[in-house]
């Protein structure tokens, strides 16, 4: 269950079906996204395909038609269109079209209807319509995807979409699982439902003959875990998304100051990147030492290199220069993103902010972190984000306190020029009048099995104050894989593929309101153990993102459960 090398697949297909020849490929902005997240532009040339043309923005009338044209677009009305268009007027050779999904028997008649010239060798349908971030992570690209606390239309749609083509790649016919009591994970997991019942030929994978349990689709909604987005992160890639922000596996440094003007804008992505990809899983420390070796073993063969006196050691060095270059790019690159990380937690204080996050997240001891609250949001090296998520996570957490003082922990963020209103607005979101589940461990004493959980978890300590918590997420999946019972709180939509007791062996896990990179290393570390696990979200957050998120998800809608904040509400909202 490999996202990356599943889409890889798709794309050389793509290539090698055309035949021999120079090609172009024809694409719309979303399925440019899709390809470069996989393949790097030199990999294409490789494929023989040399030019690279949107097709839904201004392109020239020039006819090229020693060229074959690839086609790879999502099957919009909007693409159909412009496609339509394109082939009534045809300026390659011969096409060859890929669409990203399922497309109506509709479009395919008009299409061939417009193919006057009959130059449109292949219609095809493959299912990449989702981006890949890690081999078991994927993203929708939906920032928002919610408004009055209701799935925006053309978020709903193109979610179940992506998580059909999912399913598709994987060939998985999964039972179909829903966090209860949320109406947006019930609405999108019965929409899938109707997508597979529609599509059922698609859907027939030969099923388990062995007896095993059927693969498991399970919709979570990110309103049961607010916690894990707001929290500092310290593993290489999760720091590097909240601090300098990774949008499509490109990490733009334009503007910062220091940086050199190669490396304004870096591609990070495991699968072009071998010590990111061996790396974006470990934490701060970690990669410290690892890059001092790196560099070690870069003096060393730039010393090996200073060394050329014979015939012998001059071909040794044009062999090895290709290795070397390369090297040498990787040295500098990373040391530029560490140099950022490093510089930007130091400035702001984030060692401490973070310890207190963490310590929030995982214990009760309301007035001495109150205390410690009020002392770091009034420190001026503070920055009033940071603050306010420390406000945000201490009014999650003592929501329901006898001596919550959330009010007056937004009145020195007031005082700072802070969004107090991202306060009352992320309660409303998901203040615990929403949350199922246990995200602060409040395990009441008849629970044995969890009670004995916390205890041991207790007594083994942690390893690192600034990785101590674990997203709901992980607790979620390790219940699902040892056969405990799902069925309160995730009904299933598809009841008659349910008899089998035992537990699935292949997990998709869908967040609504976006997954994060904490998740993604759950994920990893459960893959690490032998599970096959993908996880999915509308998005990949960020503190930032998923903040905005909140406010636009809650934007206009009339705020019930914060009424002992209602002065540092948003006005529309009162």
């Amino acid at each position: 269950m490999n996202m990356i090398s599943g889409i890889k697949l798709y794309i050389e297909k793509m290539c090698s079906e055309s035949g021999p020849g120079m090609k172009i490929i024809l694409l719309d902005k979303e399925t440019t996204s899709i390809i470069s997240m996989a393949f790097s532009q030199s990999d294409m040339l490789q494929r023989e395909v040399y030019l690279f043309e949107r097709l839904d923005s201004g392109r020239s009338n020039e006819r090229l038609k020693y060229l074959k044209c690839i086609v790879f677009i999502r099957p919009t009305k909007q693409n159909i269109q412009l496609l339509a268009n394109e082939l009534r007027n045809p300026k390659y050779s011969a096409y060859y079209i890929y669409f990203s999904n399922i497309i109506p028997r509709t479009d395919i008649k008009y299409l061939a209807e417009c193919d006057e010239s009959e130059s449109v060798r292949e219609v095809k349908e493959l299912y990449a319509d989702f981006l890949c971030v890690n081999p078991n992570l994927f993203s929708l690209n939906i920032p928002n995807c919610m408004a009055n606390l209701n799935w925006l239309p053309d978020a709903l749609t193109r979610s179940m979409q992506g998580i059909t083509a999912v399913l598709l790649s994987l060939k998985l016919n999964p039972v179909i699982r829903y966090r209860a009591g949320s109406q947006a994970a019930q609405l999108l997991a019965k929409l899938i439902y109707e997508q597979i019942t529609k599509e059922s030929s698609l859907f027939d994978f030969r099923s388990n003959m062995d007896g095993a349990a059927p693969p498991l689709l399970l919709v979570l909604d990110r309103r049961d875990d607010p916690v894990t987005p707001l929290l500092h992160q310290w593993t290489y890639q999760a720091m590097v998304h909240e601090l300098l922000h990774i949008k499509n596996n490109r990490l733009d440094l334009s503007n910062r100051p220091n940086v050199p003007k190669d490396f304004k804008e870096l591609v990070l992505s495991g699968d072009q990147d071998e010590f990111y990809g061996n790396n974006m899983y470990a934490n701060y420390g970690e990669i410290g030492s690892t890059i001092k070796q790196l560099m070690e073993e870069f003096q060393r063969k730039a010393n090996d290199h200073k060394k050329v006196e014979s015939i012998a050691d001059m071909k040794n060095f044009i062999e090895s220069y290709p290795q070397f270059k390369k090297m040498s790019g990787t040295v500098q690159k990373h040391l530029c993103v560490i140099g950022e990380l490093s510089g930007l937690s130091n400035k702001r204080n984030l060692f401490e902010v973070s310890e207190l996050e963490q310590e929030m997240a995982c214990k009760a001891e309301h007035s001495a972190q109150l205390q410690r609250i009020k002392k770091l949001i009034a420190d001026e090296r503070v920055s009033v984000e940071d603050a306010l998520k420390l406000v945000a996570l201490y009014a999650l957490r003592y929501e329901r306190h006898a001596n919550c003082d959330t009010s007056g922990l937004l009145q020195i963020i007031k005082s700072r020029g802070g969004r107090a209103a991202v306060v009352p607005s992320l309660i409303e979101y998901a203040g615990t009048h929403v949350r199922q589940g246990d995200l602060f461990n409040m395990v009441r004493i008849t629970d044995a099995v969890k009670l004995t959980r916390n205890l041991i978890k207790g007594l083994k300590g942690v390893e690192n104050v600034f990785t101590q918590h674990t997203p709901l997420l992980k607790e979620t999946l390790e219940d699902v894989f040892k056969g405990r019972e799902l069925d309160p709180l995730f009904p299933a939509i598809n009841s008659e593929l349910v008899p089998f007791r035992r537990p699935p062996q292949e997990v998709v896990v869908f967040i609504i309101g976006g997954a994060t990179y904490e998740e993604a290393l759950a994920v990893h570390q459960l893959n690490n153990a032998g599970y096959r696990v993908i996880l999915g979200g509308t998005t990949i957050h960020n503190s930032q993102t998923f903040i905005q998120e909140v406010l636009a998800a809650t934007s206009g809608i009339q705020f019930k459960h914060t009424k002992s904040m209602i002065k540092y509400c948003s006005t529309d909202n009162i």
